[in-house]
């Protein structure tokens, strides 16, 4: 239950601090007083968007805070899937919101995101507004209504469940078969590519191979030279390296044995004469081996013209690039093979989470009209209580084309007023009181069956007087038996039900207006109650209905 509601420069509101009791609270002032003020604020801190117009001229920014009873109510497993602080007595709600249009949400001082504050006090408060009779045209949320009446949340969590899987499985299976699809335009294309791959036989680093061995084919003639002068240099008729060498090596050894150090130097030049002698024998074997061959050049080059062709086509620069993409494309051609296998057993999960979703659609749909009789007898009975002796109505179920998030149900609320009248859908035939009673009716019965800390009803009672107004007040503070009920009204038989009372009045100074709100005593309240019942005049006949009104 909502145990107090702080709020600093909100509109008209400067500084508000108000305590809340449980049973029936009742709210009341005049025309433009700041009611609904007052309910914006406590909206901010249920989730509601913020905008920094409301916040209080010449202000930087507006607070406001309310205090929770949690006690009775499970809540901690929604703290601990948030990593919230938890206090299983009480929880405190609070919201901030700056000039320049930032606003900040907290529970228990930890910030938290705006659909995590929506979703906890979704669990907190039920905030009946006057444009949400307006609801009660709407099919979706007379689905709704059933299904909280039905106490059907089990059956449709189950089936919800099982929608989604069906949906998840046959969105791939879409996918796989407009992959399929394209795949299989794309088959021959890819078939052709692999083909000129795989019959060309690449192989790693054979490009640098080819295009080495092609440089020393076409410059045959120049090698051969220069390695013949390489080895005539070493060996040939003339003073060569070898004999000079020689020559030098005898030179050192004549005199070791006057000059050790010779022997070193010896030593090197031997050494030297060794490495240009295998220099001589290698060259020699390079000349033999090389030669011209024509037809492996031709061969050679393409083979290269052959890679680069493909190098080319494919937007590479490798041969390595190029097996890459022959492995991808063996890879496609596979996938487009099996996917046909795939999409078969693809299929057949389908088929099996949609007979799946079938049966527990059926399953809701049996409980919602399990259910129904129970309902229309119910509420039938409360509306003849509320001056409607001759209503009728009925929880009209019929089904889909194909199921949806909601099931195979299409729910429409049908209700007739009068005798001889037909039942038609509740927008098309119920008037404004009539629509007004019949949604306080409704969420008796969904207060009944959900168990909320709060309910908030704001103005439920329009298009109502007399003694109308007197029993839905009583119905009010029958519900306010098991929760806490707080009914902002104009009517004083509806405020005259009120444990507790408070007022909701302006007070104008030379600078500005404010909304102030403030708990009535019982004599306080016998003067509110008589000044709505004669106006702004209030007349000792109004005091006296008020005292027995209020049954003292």
């Amino acid at each position: 239950m909502l145990k107090s509601l702080s709020i600093q420069n909100y509109a008209l509101i400067d500084s508000l601090s108000i305590d809340f009791d449980k049973g029936l609270s009742v709210i009341t002032g005049e025309t433009g007083a700041g009611k609904s003020i007052i309910l914006g604020a406590l909206s901010l801190i249920l989730g509601q968007r913020a905008e920094s117009r409301y916040i209080k001229q010449n202000e930087q920014k507006c607070t406001i805070e309310g205090v929770f009873d949690i006690s009775r109510y499970k809540l901690q497993s929604l703290f601990q899937e948030r990593d919230w602080e938890y206090n299983p007595d009480e929880c405190i709600l609070r919201r901030e919101i700056w000039t320049n249009g930032k606003s900040r949400a907290f529970v228990n001082d930890s910030p938290v995101y705006l659909n995590d504050l929506k979703e906890l006090g979704d669990n907190l408060i039920d905030i009946h507004s006057q444009h949400e009779n307006l609801s009660l045209n709407d099919n979706y949320f007379q689905l709704n209504v059933l299904d909280l009446l039905a106490q059907s949340k089990t059956e449709k969590a189950d089936y919800q469940q099982a929608f989604k899987e069906y949906q998840t499985a046959r969105k791939l299976l879409t996918e796989l078969q407009e992959q399929s699809q394209k795949n299989k335009e794309e088959q021959d294309y890819f078939q052709f590519q692999f083909d000129t791959l795989s019959e060309a036989k690449l192989h790693p680093e054979e490009q640098e191979t080819l295009e080495t061995e092609l440089e020393t084919i076409t410059h045959t003639e120049e090698i051969k030279s220069s390695l013949f002068t390489v080895v005539n240099s070493f060996s040939g008729e003339d003073d060569t390296v070898e004999q000079k060498l020689k020559s030098v090596t005898e030179t050192l050894k004549s005199i070791q044995h006057v000059f050790p150090k010779a022997v070193e130097l010896t030593q090197r030049v031997e050494s030297a004469y060794i490495d240009l002698k295998d220099v001589r024998i290698e060259s020699e074997k390079y000349f033999e081996e090389i030669d011209f061959n024509a037809d492996r050049q031709q061969f050679v080059e393409k083979r290269l013209s052959t890679i680069y062709d493909l190098q080319k086509k494919h937007s590479v620069q490798s041969v390595e690039e190029l097996i890459e993409i022959q492995c991808q494309l063996d890879e496609k051609l596979q996938n487009i093979t099996s996917l046909d296998e795939k999409i078969e057993q693809l299929g057949k999960e389908v088929s099996d989470k949609q007979k799946l979703m079938l049966q527990k659609a059926d399953i809701l749909s049996k409980k919602r009209k399990s259910a129904t009789p129970s309902i229309e007898k119910q509420l039938t009975e409360k509306l003849v209580y509320l001056g409607m002796p001759n209503a009728r109505f009925k929880c009209d179920i019929t089904a889909k084309d194909s199921p949806d998030a909601t099931g195979q149900d299409t729910v429409n609320f049908l209700f007739s007023a009068n005798k001889n009248v037909a039942m038609l859908p509740v927008s098309q035939i119920a008037s404004g009181g009539e629509i007004s009673r019949l949604m306080l009716c409704l969420k008796s019965m969904i207060a009944g069956a959900t168990a909320l800390p709060t309910i908030i009803f704001d103005e439920i009672d329009t298009g109502t007087s007399g003694e109308i107004a007197d029993r839905m007040g009583a119905i009010m503070r029958e519900m306010a038996h098991d929760m806490q009920v707080i009914a902002i009204t104009h009517l004083p038989q509806i405020a005259a039900k009120g444990t507790t009372h408070y007022n909701v009045y302006k007070e104008d100074t030379a600078e500005s207006t404010a909304t102030y709100m403030r708990k009535l005593s019982k004599d306080e309240q016998v003067l509110e109650i008589a000044r709505m019942l004669s106006g702004a005049e209030i007349t000792e006949q109004a005091v006296e209905n008020a005292k027995v009104m209020l049954k003292l």
